[in-house]
């Protein structure tokens, strides 16, 4: 047998491990428990090189060799894909038994044939469907899928439910290890399905996930997910004997006492494992160590000699000079190029770079490739000497993905570009990518092509691609990174492009209030409304003010809101705009109906919805159904009400509008909140919060949070109410939403009571009213001075003003007759006849007594109405299951 050349048996070098037995002890306990049934999550955590990937490798490699019970091992690494679901794609590529190079029809008939013993036939079309696209693989469309593949948000969600049922399913056959490395680097769409798999997953399954600390700063609640069931390992760097037992291992084939060479990597390592494996290697190159061959094994010489004078790294940085001044010009240049194309890089482009500038040939031959094959060769030296590794899949087809092995050495290598040649680069990688296939369909794609043209300094062209980005990832309710993207292309189109940029900052403020950034929202639409102005563009400005009236309505500054409500009506009308008309009615009447004009906010959502059905627009009409089945809520229409809330949810369910979804299941909730049916509301809320949290719309979580905790208090479970009441309170404050806050406020006041806590009820109060009425908002202070009633009636100032108690029943009462609130009515008069009967001062009080018995007979004769009118009412359609 062939001896192993010196650039193999340095790239096979690989530390043994020393001293992290109480980590294994944390895995195994953690797998032992899969054993028994219960899903677990361990995530490993530590600095590059400091041997995560190893100890998961070593803990695997001990349950093979040991292990009673046969557990199944998949692994996938963020590493392995550039973008998406890559971190899935090896781990489904080996569950399934697929190869590289293996023909798409045979792996199809593999996966397909591998998911019938998994599922039954019926769900088999649709699994092998929804898996296929994590594997870049196609099979049939069914019913199902066909409904959703328009829809990207949709699309989404079942792929995960899929997904996870299909791996619950697999692990019921025998307990499973799935392995996520590198996750620091993983894309949002592979955490966003850890993520759900990390909360949901209930099957014998162990997650083990590896990550340097970057993860916790970009994701600060990474290691709570789960709760009990997740358990966090930091690596700390090896202690002084761990670390010199390692390296004298790693010189094991040396032929000399290595105390010198043991004691000198590890000062430069410092406990770091990989540092370690790369003294060896530096020892290689200054000569210090030589690989002599004999026979079947190799040996290394120890010239101790040259240690004194070998130029060995003081830092790590010194060792990555180290490494790269081994690279000669060809491998130097090379590894430019794939340093500026990013973290990961692929073969075709590199003949693109450097074939740029060059003259054609006059006929294009076979000849013609002799530079990418040298390219080949050259990567596949690097690959065997550790500076690169390449990925089992690609991005894109027909061309090899690669990655650095150490991204220090990526950094070291670009720093060095001049900035001349960087340009030069970055413009012609920009030009490869743009004619890759779907370049331009996913956002992260047209994010990666932006940063090429901005790095090339086509700013112009850079912005645009930034804003094809932000509209798709706010298509798919990533508002986050849609925020991100628009202010990018906002900053790179400066005064260019008006016409994008006027369309740009109204989708820009619409994510900013979805993420609750108020301020900076109302920055982008008056910028808008600026822009429109200066062109007198009337349409234009009158969605600007249409939208600037209505985030003022959302934070409760309804005078400001109808100033700019109106002056956008008249704008449209002057416009002649029919959607903009119909549109800015239906909001003038939902202020309305905020301030409690019933019945002025009825006639003008009734007419909006009239003009939105002669238009045909679905969102519109269920976005009008759903105003008008608030106003005829609080109206005691309840009835009505469930009729409008249930027409405006199956038009946005069918339509997969998943923000007016969340409006409309809260609203429900509501409705059952009123009806005392606590469980269904709460089950309603709790949709409505996964599917507010999937969108990432900050204020209608907060909405829901005090919903939620209204519902708790309610039932008499004050400590849960003011938990989430609390987050609610937190959430409103720094969204800026007032109305928001004080009903936080309002509930957490009614909680504590219940608590027996009247000092922090009496606070939470207190705001709760000023705020309602410096926002004039009528049925909230209504509502709000009910509540400081009971708190006053209860001893929250002291006995001496219980009797203040009666004034604020009275004032609330009169609130809801003047706004005909039916619902609130009833509910103020049950408190306030409970605190005439009561209340000692009014013992002896004829007509004290006489005015609570006809409050409460009141009381009872509207609640009775409602529950007849909501009796018959169709029970709420089945709750689609946001998994």
């Amino acid at each position: 047998m062939a001896a192993p050349t010196l650039s193999r048996s340095l790239s096979m070098l690989r530390s043994p491990l020393f001293g992290r037995d109480d980590d294994l002890a944390v895995l195994q306990e953690a797998l032992d428990e899969v054993i028994a049934g219960q899903p677990r999550v361990v995530t490993v955590l530590g600095p590059a090189g400091v041997g995560k990937t190893r100890l998961i490798q070593d803990f695997i490699l001990g349950q093979r060799e040991g292990g009673n019970t046969p557990v199944n091992v998949y692994r996938g690494s963020a590493r392995d894909h550039a973008t998406g679901y890559g971190i899935f794609a090896r781990l489904l590529r080996a569950r399934f038994g697929l190869v590289e190079g293996m023909d798409p029809e045979d792996a199809t008939q593999q996966i397909h044939h591998a998911v019938s013993k998994v599922h039954d036939d019926r769900k088999v079309g649709d699994v092998v469907y929804f898996l296929g696209q994590l594997l870049g693989l196609s099979f049939p469309e069914s019913p199902l899928t066909k409904a959703v593949k328009h829809d990207a948000k949709q699309t989404e969600l079942l792929r995960r439910a899929v997904f996870r049922a299909f791996v619950e399913a697999d692990a019921a056959m025998a307990p499973q290890i799935l392995v996520f490395d590198d996750l620091h680097l993983a894309h949002q769409q592979s955490l966003a399905l850890l993520r759900y798999l990390i909360e949901c997953l209930d099957a014998p399954v162990l997650l083990l996930c590896a990550a340097r600390p970057e993860l916790l700063a970009q994701h600060d609640d990474w290691d709570r997910m789960g709760g009990a069931r997740h358990e966090a390992i930091e690596l700390p760097a090896l202690e002084d004997a761990a670390a010199a037992a390692v390296m004298r291992a790693l010189l094991a084939r040396c032929d000399a006492p290595v105390d010198a060479l043991v004691e000198t990597a590890c000062s430069f390592a410092v406990g770091n494992p990989a540092m370690l494996e790369q003294m060896v290697r530096i020892y290689h190159d200054a000569g210090v160590l030589q690989a002599v061959h004999e026979q079947d094994k190799t040996r290394w010489v120890v010239h101790a000699d040259k240690l004194a004078s070998a130029q060995l790294p003081v830092t790590i940085e010194d060792a990555v000079s180290a490494r790269l001044s081994a690279l000669d010009i060809e491998e130097k240049r090379l590894l430019e190029y794939a340093s500026v194309m990013g973290s990961v890089f692929w073969e075709a482009g590199f003949v693109a770079v450097q074939r740029d500038g060059e003259a054609a040939p006059d006929y294009w031959g076979e000849e013609d490739h002799e530079d990418s094959e040298r390219i080949s060769e050259i990567l596949q030296d690097l690959v065997s000497r550790d500076y690169v590794l390449r990925l089992p899949d690609s991005t894109f087809s027909g061309t090899n993905e690669y990655i650095f092995k150490h991204n220090k050495e990526r950094v070291a290598i670009e720093g060095q570009i001049g900035a001349a040649a960087k340009r030069r680069y970055h413009r012609a990688v920009a030009d490869w990518l743009e004619h890759q296939p779907k370049i331009l369909s996913n956002d992260e794609y047209c994010s990666m092509l932006a940063s090429h043209r901005e790095g090339a300094g086509q700013g112009i062209e850079a912005g645009r691609m930034y804003l094809r980005a932000a509209n798709a990832a706010r298509a798919s309710y990533a508002n986050v990174k849609a925020c991100e993207y628009y202010e990018r292309g906002l900053a790179l189109l400066g005064d260019a492009a008006v016409a994008q940029r006027i369309l740009a900052l109204h989708n820009y403020g619409d994510v900013l209030q979805m993420t609750g950034r108020i301020n900076d929202a109302l920055s982008a639409f008056e910028e808008m409304l600026a822009l429109a102005y200066r062109l007198d563009l009337r349409t234009k400005g009158g969605a600007a003010h249409n939208r600037i009236g209505r985030l003022y309505r959302e934070i409760g500054e309804l005078d400001e809101a109808e100033r700019h409500l109106k002056t956008a009506l008249a704008l449209f009308r002057d416009a002649a705009d029919e959607r903009g008309i119909s549109s800015t009615i239906d909001d003038i009447g939902k202020l309305h109906w905020m301030r409690g004009e019933y019945d002025v906010a009825l006639a003008e959502l009734r007419d909006g919805l009239a003009r939105r059905e002669q238009l045909g627009d679905q969102r519109s009409i269920a976005l009008s159904l759903n105003n008008l089945g608030s106003v005829l809520q609080d109206s005691g229409d309840f009835k009505a009400a469930l009729t409008a809330f249930d027409q405006a949810l199956q038009i946005r369910r069918n339509i997969s509008d998943l923000f007016g979804v969340v409006v409309t299941l809260n609203n429900l909730g509501t409705v059952e909140q009123d009806l005392r049916s606590y469980d269904r509301a709460l089950m309603l809320f709790q949709e409505a919060r996964e599917v507010a949290e999937e969108i990432g719309s900050r204020n209608r979580l907060a909405i829901i949070f005090t919903n939620i905790g209204e519902c708790y208090y309610s039932s008499n479970k004050p400590n849960k109410a003011i938990e989430v009441l609390r987050k609610a309170e937190t959430l409103c404050d720094e969204l800026g939403d007032k109305i928001g806050l004080a009903d936080a406020l309002r509930g957490l006041g009614k909680a504590y009571l219940l608590q027996g806590d009247l000092a922090h009820a009496r606070d939470c109060i207190s705001r709760a009213v000023d705020i309602f009425a410096a926002a004039r908002s009528k049925v909230h202070l209504g509502s709000a001075l009910r509540t400081l009633g009971e708190i006053t009636a209860a001893g929250g100032w002291g006995a001496a003003h219980t009797k203040s108690a009666r004034e604020y029943y009275a004032r609330s009462v009169a609130i809801f007759e003047q706004t005909g609130n039916e619902v609130e009515l009833a509910r103020t008069f049950r408190v306030y006849a409970k605190f005439l009967k009561a209340e000692p001062e009014y013992q002896d009080d004829l007509e004290a007594h006489q005015e609570a018995q006809q409050m409460a007979v009141r009381a009872e004769e509207i609640l009775q109405r409602l529950r007849v009118s909501a009796a018959d009412r169709s029970e709420p359609p089945p709750t689609t299951p946001h998994t």
